[in-house]
C-alpha cells in the first residue's frame, strides 16, 4: 500500500523511483535556475563568486533564480506525476498562523545560537542596533524579509513538499527523509567545504523533513525557514550559508574571534558545531517527543483516511 504524507489523495501520473528522485530534483534545480544565476553575474548584480555586490542584487538573487526552480517542479509535479498541491503540503487549515509561528521559532533558534556562541567568546561585539542609524538600510532589512519568505518557501516546497512526498509514496517515509536531505546536501555542497558545514546541511535536512512529517504540511517549516536566514543575514552582521549581505546589524554588531569550528567561519553560525548540536536536539525532539513545542503549534488535525504515521529509521 502507498504511503503518503500531506494528503492521501491518488497521483495520476508517473512517479521517479525513490532512488531516482534526488537526481530528478537536482536536474530540475540546476537547469531552471543556473540561466538566470548567470544572467545576474553578467548584468554585474553578483560576482564570479556569486557573492551579490548589493543588498539589491541579493534580493534578486532570491527571487528570480528560485521562482525558475519553483515554477520548474511545480510543472514536473503537475504534468508528469500529475498531482495536486495538498499531496506537496499545500494544506491545512490555519495557514497564515502556522507560517507566522515557524518564522518567530525560527528567529528564536538563530538568535539562541549566535548570541550562545558570543556568549562563549566566539564573537565581539563591536555596535548596538547599528542599523537604526541608518535609514536606507533598515529598508533594505526590511526588505529581506518577505524576500527570504519567498526563497525560503520556494526550498521548502522542492524538497520538503515535493521530494519528501514523492520519495515517501514510492517506498517509504525513511527513503523521503534520506532523498530530500541528500538532494538538499548535495545542491549546498562547494568544493573544499569542511566537513561540518556538509554535516549542518544534511542535518537541516532531517529536522525540516520532521517538522513538515509531523505538522502534516509545509507551512509552518517555511516560515521557520524564512525567520533562521533573515536574522542570521540582517540581525548580527555575520554571513548567511556563506554569503554576506554587507548591511549594519539590526540588533547586535558581531565580528567572530574564536575558532572557526565555534563561529562558523565564513560560512557563518549556521555551520558552529554548537547550532549543528541545537539543531540535531530538536530534530530528536520532533521525531520522538509527541507533545513538543514545535509539533504542537504545528499541528494539522487527523484528515479521513490519510496516512501520515511512521518514524525513519
Amino acid at each position: 500500500m502507498t504511503q503518503t504524507i500531506f494528503s492521501p489523495e491518488s497521483h495520476r501520473g508517473w512517479l521517479p523511483w525513490a532512488w531516482l528522485s534526488p537526481v530528478v530534483c537536482i536536474l530540475l534545480v540546476a537547469f531552471s535556475s543556473l540561466p538566470l544565476d548567470f544572467g545576474l553575474e553578467w548584468i554585474g548584480v553578483i560576482d564570479a563568486k556569486g557573492q551579490p555586490r548589493s543588498a539589491f542584487g541579493f534580493c534578486l538573487n532570491l527571487l528570480l533564480p528560485f521562482a525558475a526552480m519553483g515554477a520548474a517542479v511545480w510543472v514536473w509535479s503537475r504534468f508528469v506525476e500529475r498531482r495536486s498541491l495538498a499531496t506537496l503540503g499545500l494544506t491545512g487549515a490555519g495557514r497564515l498562523r502556522k507560517h507566522l509561528a515557524g518564522l518567530a521559532i525560527g528567529v528564536g533558534m538563530m538568535a539562541v545560537a549566535t548570541m550562545s556562541i558570543w556568549l562563549i567568546g566566539g564573537y565581539v561585539a563591536k555596535d548596538v542596533l547599528p542599523a537604526f542609524s541608518s535609514p536606507a538600510s533598515l529598508f533594505w532589512i526590511a526588505i529581506l524579509l518577505p524576500c527570504f519568505v519567498f526563497q525560503s518557501g520556494v526550498e521548502e516546497f522542492i524538497f520538503r513538499g515535493w521530494l519528501l512526498s514523492t520519495a515517501t509514496r514510492r517506498w517509504n517515509l525513511t527513503a523521503g527523509f534520506i532523498a530530500s536531505s541528500c538532494a538538499f546536501t548535495f545542491l549546498h555542497f562547494s568544493p573544499h567545504q569542511p566537513v561540518r558545514e556538509i554535516i549542518m546541511a544534511f542535518t537541516f535536512g532531517l529536522f525540516t523533513c520532521a517538522w513538515a512529517w509531523r505538522a502534516g504540511n509545509i507551512w509552518g517549516v517555511m516560515g521557520w525557514h524564512a525567520g533562521w536566514n533573515w536574522i542570521t543575514g540582517v540581525g548580527f552582521a555575520v554571513p548567511i550559508t556563506g554569503f554576506d549581505l554587507q548591511l549594519p546589524a539590526l540588533l547586535v554588531q558581531l565580528t567572530p574571534s574564536g575558532s572557526d569550528m565555534l563561529t562558523g567561519g565564513p560560512a557563518g553560525p549556521e555551520s558552529s558545531v554548537l547550532t549543528i548540536g541545537l539543531m540535531a536536539a530538536a530534530t530528536l525532539a520532533l521525531l520522538i517527543w509527541p507533545g513538543g513545542p514545535m509539533a504542537a503549534a504545528q499541528r494539522t488535525p487527523a484528515r479521513s483516511g490519510a496516512t501520515t504515521t511512521g518514524e525513519p529509521a
